[in-house]
């Protein structure tokens, strides 16, 4: 479960994407230079962003889809065994309530 809510893998995903736009964004601010070498570049570039777009969205989706199987188990968890739920949540908040009259 702790796969469920990885903030660095979020992170990755949202840099990606800036760098994804920034890159589009480059491409199309270099739309009218000419050159031999520039249009190879802008053609190859155009090329990696689309994959790298596609890797992507398919990241995301399987984060997502991950995220919910792990938030339907939980639920399925906690209505078939309620008091054991109730039972961890309450060791959890006393332990936290020690945690905080510590400091």
């Amino acid at each position: 479960m702790s796969e469920t809510n990885n903030p660095s893998r979020d992170k990755l995903v949202s840099d990606l994407k800036v760098v994804v736009a920034d890159a589009e964004e480059l491409l199309k601010l270099t739309a009218g230079q000419a050159g031999e070498k520039l249009t190879d570049v802008r053609s190859r570039l155009g090329d990696r962003l689309a994959v790298a777009k596609e890797r992507i969205a398919d990241a995301e989706a399987a984060l997502i889809d991950r995220s919910k199987k792990a938030a339907r188990a939980t639920d399925d968890y906690v209505h078939d065994h309620p008091w054991q739920s109730v039972g961890v949540a309450a060791g959890v908040a006393f332990l936290l309530g020690l945690l905080a009259g510590r400091r």
